[in-house]
């Protein structure tokens, strides 16, 4: 089991830094971010939108039933009132140039990163092969999802650093998921479809009523263009990646994490039996 959480732990490592690594190499070239920011926020919305509801919510809703559109409505409602709260709290502090957007959006983005570590201890715990393949997907999916929160922290106010910083540990958060997972893995039935749930409706609210509101405003009919392009592709990659990667079945992924605890624990109490017999 150790070498188990050890395949886990390292998966989701490289996943994160694999994302990063994208992010760092856009840093680097400090022109071309600030030429393209713009396109990276109106590629956040598609992307977003797109993952809210071709991967979030099709997931819970396959697993709760109708219930999991009314986690997506409590999503809603949660990251409506911590905006509010955000607001209320710039009034009453400094003026500060780092924008509700931002907090939102690291919020969403590790309630994102939680459900890819789960995702990744699932499938290590069901299946070797599917833990790879469940890796090199997630992989796949983080690199532009990370373009696009970077950039919605850069036009949310942070500086490049410390977007840096936040953006490694909302990443570094899938590894809590994982070792949560790992630990309480025949519980996570009940867990992973909720958090689904809240999670798409958070970035549906997020795309809906921050992102897309700021492409209103700009009136460069060039810019206007390529930000109704970038929309368009940030929610054709979503959907192309759900096409040619392997969907996970989670509850089925469950249903074999328990039978195999449950020979584990079969296979323990024979052995401690026949040692027993030996003994006496």
């Amino acid at each position: 089991m150790l070498s188990t959480l050890l395949l886990i732990v390292i998966s989701t490592l490289l996943v994160s830094l694999i994302s990063l690594m994208g992010v760092l190499i856009l840093v680097s070239r400090r022109k071309l971010l600030n030429y393209i920011l713009f396109f990276l926020v109106a590629f956040a919305a598609g992307s977003m939108l797109g993952t809210a509801f071709l991967e979030l919510l099709p997931e819970s809703i396959h697993s709760l039933g109708v219930n999991g559109l009314t986690y997506a409505l409590i999503g809603i409602l949660i990251f409506f009132v911590i905006e509010r709260y955000i607001h209320w709290h710039h009034c009453h502090k400094e003026h500060t140039d780092v924008r509700p957007i931002t907090y939102l959006n690291l919020i969403g983005d590790g309630i994102h990163n939680i459900l890819d570590g789960m995702i990744i201890a699932v499938s290590y715990l069901t299946d070797f092969k599917l833990g790879i393949m469940s890796t090199l997907a997630i992989a796949l999916h983080e690199i532009p999802q990370e373009f696009s929160d970077f950039g919605i922290l850069i036009h949310g106010g942070l500086k490049i650093k410390k977007a840096l910083v936040y953006n490694l540990i909302s990443a570094s958060l899938a590894i809590l998921g994982a070792i949560l997972t790992f630990a309480f893995a025949t519980k996570i039935e009940l867990i992973s479809p909720i958090l689904l749930g809240i999670s798409g409706g958070g970035f549906i609210y997020l795309s809906l009523t921050d992102i897309i509101p700021e492409l209103h405003k700009e009136t460069k009919t060039s810019k206007i263009v390529f930000q109704s392009i970038a929309l368009l592709l940030g929610l054709l990659i979503i959907f192309s990646l759900n096409l040619m990667l392997p969907h996970i079945d989670t509850e089925e992924q469950n249903l074999e994490i328990i039978n195999n605890i449950s020979k584990s624990e079969l296979n323990t109490e024979s052995q401690y039996s026949t040692y027993s017999t030996y003994l006496f």
